[in-house]
């Protein structure tokens, strides 16, 4: 007769940490439970009806749906992005949205994993543990939340641009650079990334990234050449179709600069210079991390760059605010340890989730006004300008020196 294996001891450290790690868990999922605005899904439905428009022989970019504070609400993304969503139009709706749930949270937990573990190696800690840690904590804030709520595809993008920087590049991978130039067909943005290749003089990554933008957009404009040729020569430029500017949600230059004149349009010029001066220092400090050995922080601040140069910046772009506090809590210093919690405090209580700003083109008249209106733009201005360089020993490059 066999002998019964031993039952499975657990030590009293790792029982204690699995303990902790659940609690917190449990404490972001209460916190979204009672807290989080309830936002029913509501781009994911806009994409679904537009890809349902398409696949009835509809030009997909003439799609409109009325909205009381936008408008109307267009799918405004390129063909390639319309490509990879179009099987979504021939299931129900409810099996979408449990897809995008899951992959959300997926998402999140393989993010968590891959910003912590270079930490964790370093100091002899087990990397579940901090990865654990960091998952509750992306969970809960806004721009998690509002990716959650809204059914919107940011983690898509993101785990498209980490990968080129946490699991690609470090180990030499031949197409480093593909998650970028995938993720730039997909959403416009992420092509600041590309620019940060460029600054830090990593040509291959950045061509890599190039072809694979190109690859993607031309395979799309074979597949659909009308949609793809109305897109690149009329849609994109038509900026009214992503959204009011003045609206408290976009939390651009552009965005702060409209809420100062609402219902004025804000001077081009100022904004341009903003643009070219806040893309100057923050690249360039980025480009100087990177050659501290710190690409984490460099790709950070290209991240956050991105945010706030952009027209349009809803909150849920701004996923850049958790690799932030990554960088600042592992710097330690007492200064970075404020400004980590600083951050922390924004993202969490967010610019939508717990104020009403109404629906009409107000400016904003008071200190307090602005600075609750703008919370996301002051911050990512403020790390931007603050944000650590870590040591070599401290950065996500010591996977380079094949540590795994």
């Amino acid at each position: 007769m066999q002998a019964a294996a031993p039952p499975l001891k657990i030590k009293p450290s790792t029982a204690r940490r699995i303990a902790l790690v659940s609690a917190l868990t449990a404490a972001a999922v209460a916190f979204i439970w009672l807290y989080a605005a309830r936002r029913d899904f509501f781009d994911l439905r806009i994409y679904v009806s537009a890809l349902r428009w398409w696949a009835d022989g509809h030009p997909l970019y003439d799609y409109a749906q009325p909205d009381r504070v936008q408008g109307e609400l267009y799918f405004t993304y390129p063909p390639f992005a319309a490509l990879l969503l179009r099987p979504f139009a021939a299931v129900p709706i409810g099996v979408t949205i449990g897809f995008f749930c899951v992959f959300t949270v997926a998402a999140v937990a393989v993010a968590s994993w891959w910003l912590t573990a270079p930490v964790a190696d370093r100091r002899g800690v087990p990397r579940w543990l901090l990865a654990g840690l960091l998952f509750p904590v992306v969970l809960a804030v806004e721009p998690t939340r509002e990716t959650y709520f809204f059914g919107q595809i940011n983690m898509v993008l993101v785990l498209l641009i980490l990968a080129d920087f946490c699991f690609a590049s470090p180990r030499k991978w031949f197409w480093a650079g593909a998650g970028v130039g995938l993720a730039t067909a997909i959403k416009l943005f992420p092509g600041i990334f590309i620019l940060y290749f460029l600054v830090t003089r990593r040509w291959r990554e950045a061509a890599v990234s190039a072809l694979a933008a190109a690859v993607a957009t031309l395979l799309a404009a074979a597949v659909a050449p009308h949609d793809s040729w109305q897109f690149w020569t009329d849609s994109l430029f038509s900026t009214e179709r992503v959204g009011r500017t003045d609206y408290t949600g976009n939390q651009s230059l552009q965005g702060l600069l409209a809420r100062l004149v609402a219902p004025s349009e804000p001077s081009k010029a100022w904004w341009l210079l903003l643009v070219v001066a806040v893309t100057a220092v923050g690249m360039w400090r980025a480009a100087r991390a990177f050659r501290a050995g710190d690409d984490l922080s460099g790709v950070t601040l290209t991240g956050l760059v991105g945010a706030l140069v952009s027209p349009i910046t809803w909150p849920h772009h701004v996923f850049w605010f958790l690799p932030a506090v990554v960088v600042l809590v592992d710097s330690g210093r007492r200064r970075d340890l404020a400004l980590a919690g600083g951050t922390l405090a924004v993202a969490i209580y967010g610019v939508n989730t717990f104020i009403d700003w109404g629906v009409a083109p107000d400016p904003t008249r008071t200190v307090g006004d602005f600075l609750l209106r703008n919370l996301y733009v002051l911050a990512a201005l403020v790390l931007v300008a603050l944000l650590p360089a870590r040591r070599p020993d401290h950065g996500l490059d010591t996977l380079r020196n094949g540590q795994t």
